[in-house]
């Protein structure tokens, strides 16, 4: 049996896997903190249709009654209104579940404890990620892509399916290195793949399918896992989301037997037009460089501090833009799923043209150097504006627009910095650098995220993400020098 474009079933399996990628990785940060919305009657009817609330006046609190029958009593102090009194809002979520969150805080310290909180829970995720990033780099060359997705997915979707079970901070927090530590393999091992299944002027778009794919798990996160959380609740959440995963196995397994090279269902028409086109395939004795090889030479460095500075802004996106919504725009569980997704059609839209322009310039002729970095550049032209815009926008619709062209400029640079390694290396060293760039944004975003404990103003702390996007840009053009292969 032979298979007409292999390799664009292979990076297809790859981006439905990094859309359940994002789907797990979203739960906790959707359903931290949710405004839940109740009718306000005079008392509660035993045959309901919507969530209800009644006020207790000897108690001086509300009685809320949700339509499935749970019942919740909170103090009036806590409780906020719209539509004129006729809507009860009240604060819920995973944090007030577990009692992480101090209920009977006033709201103003509840929403500083809920934010410092799921940051220093995305702090211990993110040292987890990381140190899965500079070893699943390794195992990835080590095991090739096939095995190594195999237990990046098994690690995770487990991780996530168990969060069901957490019963406060320490164990939500456990269960969440644990999907760090899972999370983390395909970043590399999509580069890997990337470098061994395209030839040099498709790997940046394959890179951009790929970023495209994170992008779209981000769309459909706010919906998907909100609409799970109001029919089921959070636990059982958890449990689908995590057994997405470890159901995709089953086709990854099947298809991908092989690389190029020996790969049986492959035309040898495909199969020549991607090994003609990469040119460490005619490279001898190739060998996996080590850490310290890799680190000793100044190119590599591009990979790295670009990623050091340019990845927070996208963590910080992804980590507290459902809070920023909530508490700056006070929207509800159902506004919130319904206008978080916006900002990710212009990531998803940046990946997909960030890859698809530098690798239009080299066939137009232009050099991999001259075409990479001319995008990347285009991609920052684009974020500095739209960042300094978005955080002074005046509703919620505008903000998400304006962060769709904040994420859609990400995108389209980090594509390019992401190719970085495959430009640079032969394939058993890829994988590494790949990993170690990844270990760069990780410290770089777990900095960000302490820093952003000291800043209580939500504009201003999106506004000066602003400064990291000349940094990066500066940081890979002092480094990588002329981008091609190293000998």
């Amino acid at each position: 049996m032979k298979i007409k474009g292999l390799r664009w079933w292979i990076i297809g399996l790859i981006m439905l896997i990094t859309i359940i990628n994002y789907l797990d990785r979203g739960t906790l940060n959707y359903m931290w903190v949710a405004n839940i919305e109740y009718k306000l009657v005079d008392k509660i009817e035993d045959y309901r249709s919507e969530n209800q609330a009644e006020f207790l006046k000897t108690e001086d609190s509300y009685r809320l009654v949700s339509k499935k029958g749970e019942t919740l009593v909170q103090k009036a102090a806590y409780i906020s209104f719209k539509n004129g009194g006729k809507t009860v809002v009240n604060r819920q979520g995973i944090a007030y579940d577990l009692g992480i969150v101090d209920s009977k805080a006033s709201p103003e310290v509840a929403s500083k404890q809920a934010k410092d909180l799921l940051g220093q829970i995305t702090i211990f995720f993110m040292i987890a990620y990381g140190f899965s990033q500079l070893f699943s780099g390794k195992l990835y060359d080590k095991i090739g892509t096939r095995l190594g997705f195999l237990a990046s997915v098994l690690i995770w979707g487990t991780a996530d399916a168990l969060t069901s079970l957490a019963q406060g901070k320490v164990t939500l927090t456990g269960f969440r290195m644990m999907l760090g530590l899972g999370e983390a393999g395909p970043w590399p091992g999509a580069t890997k793949s990337n470098a061994e299944w395209f030839p040099q002027n498709e790997r940046a778009f394959a890179q951009g399918l790929f970023g495209a794919a994170a992008s779209i798990g981000s769309i459909l996160a706010p919906v998907v896992i909100l609409m799970l959380y109001i029919s089921l609740g959070w636990k059982l959440t958890f449990v689908v989301v995590g057994c997405l995963g470890i159901s995709w196995l089953i086709p990854w397994l099947i298809i991908n037997k092989k690389g190029p090279k020996e790969h049986k269902w492959i035309t040898d028409e495909e199969r020549h037009y991607i090994l003609s086109g990469q040119p460490e395939s005619k490279m001898t004795n190739e060998r996996a460089k080590s850490w310290g090889e890799l680190l000793s030479n100044r190119k590599n460095y591009s990979v790295i501090l670009g990623r050091f500075f340019l990845d927070p802004i996208w963590w910080m996106f992804v980590t507290f833009l459902p809070m920023y919504l909530v508490e700056e725009f006070k929207l509800n569980i159902k506004e919130l799923a319904f206008s978080a997704w916006i900002p990710y059609v212009g990531a998803m839209l940046g990946s997909l043209l960030g890859g698809w322009f530098s690798g239009y310039l080299i066939r137009k002729g232009a050099t991999v150097d001259k075409a990479r970095k001319t995008a990347m550049v285009v991609g920052g032209l684009i974020m500095i504006p739209v960042i300094i815009s978005s955080v002074m926008a005046s509703n919620a619709i505008l903000a998400v627009i304006l962060m769709a062209f904040v994420l859609g400029g990400f995108q389209f640079t980090i594509v390019n910095i992401q190719t970085l390694p495959s430009d640079l290396h032969c394939g058993k060293s890829v994988g590494s650098l790949a990993g170690l760039g990844g270990a760069a944004a990780v410290l770089g975003t777990i900095l960000a995220i302490l820093f952003a404990g000291k800043i209580e103003s939500w504009p201003l702390l999106f506004g000066l993400l602003a400064t990291l996007v000349p940094l990066s840009l500066i940081s890979v053009f002092l480094t990588a020098g002329k981008i091609e292969q190293i000998k």
